[in-house]
């Protein structure tokens, strides 16, 4: 892809644009319009998500308002009661919740917020941001549907400067005041089809939303410019393969779009070889990876294949978080490629997520190399991953998607 329309599309996209939002929908548009350009169609598939707008959230701690954005999809109330914070997950540490108003580190899980509801909590507090940055930006985040399974109790989230404050002042009593309109709306995924020579296929993946605070161009319309490019490529060269190239939605949300398509399209998953997703690729600092979410013999090809190329990768099995994850729960082999920066170096879900931290030319190097791959497999007699899931690898999916709880 030219370095000038790399360029371009990352300006054209330098916004936020949540999951289900107007601004969500309108990438989804651009995307349409820049395959357009390159002579091939997409089309969209809507999916429900849910949805809520913020009225009315207030923190007070001993009597003293603290700026705060309050958990979409939480529900509506007031609660006021003892402020407990919460330092790790032992059984002791978590008896002391009942009756409180819980600070905790980190984000809001699934077996975290279990863990509160079970232990009797009545409201909870997250924080995000870094004391030492300038700003005090607050993420809006949002407690979603399959971690509370419609259990809710109110929580608020708070800069990181206003939970070290609380916290060395020994805050005592906590009120939370949240009011918010819920409601069903509606995110989609961008679908571009290239028929092969056989009816089997292979789908790339890359999310287009973003979080809340960030134009989301590490995170990930890198990603999707390395889709687009590898639609270019392959509607101008020959391919055995079928080739789906899926744009999702509501990633940031859980993984939505691509638990969305994979429910739609699951009769049509046993004709897929393998998927290829991409996720915050082309940064100016940061190591490239690619986890295998399938067989190890994956890892070790990619890896031969970097060598071979002179182009360095380091390789793994795991389950990544991303959309790769819906796709190989469901026995579809998955490799998810990724340049993974430090988070001082290109933080994510954040305002600090913009183009500031791309560097073109890598950009284009990543995107070669996985287009690379990618026609390997494309054009192969026969797609040599094997369609078996391993059984440590499924262990961990069921970890992920909450089904059993990690040790440790």
């Amino acid at each position: 892809m030219k370095a000038e329309l790399i360029d371009q599309i990352f300006a054209d996209t330098a916004y936020v644009r949540t999951g289900g939002s107007a601004e969500e929908r309108r990438t989804a548009e651009y995307l349409q319009g820049v395959c357009r350009e390159f002579g091939i169609e997409a089309y969209t598939e809507a999916f429900e998500v849910e949805m809520a707008s913020n009225a009315e959230a207030t923190l007070t701690v001993d009597g003293r308002e603290i700026p705060c954005k309050g958990y979409l999809c939480a529900g509506s109330g007031e609660v006021e009661a003892p402020l407990y914070y919460l330092t790790d997950s032992d059984r002791y540490s978590l008896s002391r919740c009942r009756g409180k108003i819980v600070l905790f580190d980190g984000y809001l899980g699934y077996w975290r917020y279990r863990d509160l509801l079970e232990n009797g909590a009545v409201g909870f507090i997250s924080y995000s941001g870094n004391v030492n940055y300038a700003h005090r930006d607050i993420d809006h985040r949002e407690l979603r549907s399959y971690v509370s399974k419609g259990e809710k109790i109110p929580g608020v989230n708070i800069n990181a400067k206003d939970a070290v404050a609380i916290v060395k002042g020994d805050g005592k009593t906590a009120r939370i005041t949240l009011k918010q309109d819920e409601h069903k709306g509606i995110s989609q995924n961008v679908i571009v089809d290239l028929a092969g020579e056989i009816e089997q296929k292979i789908v790339f993946t890359a999310h287009y939303d973003s979080t809340s605070l960030s134009q989301g161009a590490y995170d990930n319309m890198s990603g999707c410019i390395g889709l687009l490019g590898m639609a270019e490529y392959f509607s101008a060269h020959p391919h055995r393969y079928g080739l789906r190239f899926i744009f999702c939605g509501s990633e940031e949300r859980g993984l939505l779009g691509s638990k969305a398509y994979c429910i739609a399209h699951e009769e049509e998953l046993k004709d897929v070889a393998l998927v290829i997703n991409l996720d915050m690729i082309g940064c100016i600092m940061g190591k490239f990876v690619a986890c295998a979410t399938c067989e190890m013999k994956l890892a070790h090809y990619i890896s031969y294949m970097g060598d071979e190329f002179g182009f360095q990768v380091s390789t793994y099995q795991d389950v990544y978080s991303s959309d790769s994850t819906p796709f190989a729960d469901k026995g579809v082999p998955a490799v998810t490629f990724a340049r993974k920066a430090g988070g001082d170096l290109a933080p994510i879900h954040s305002s600090y997520d913009t183009v500031a931290v791309m560097k073109t030319a890598q950009m284009q190097k990543d995107i070669d190399f996985i287009t690379a791959f990618a026609s390997r497999m494309a054009n192969a007699a026969m797609c040599p991953v094997s369609r078996e899931i391993p059984d440590n690898v499924k262990e961990k999916l069921d970890e992920y998607l909450f089904r059993k709880r990690r040790k440790g």
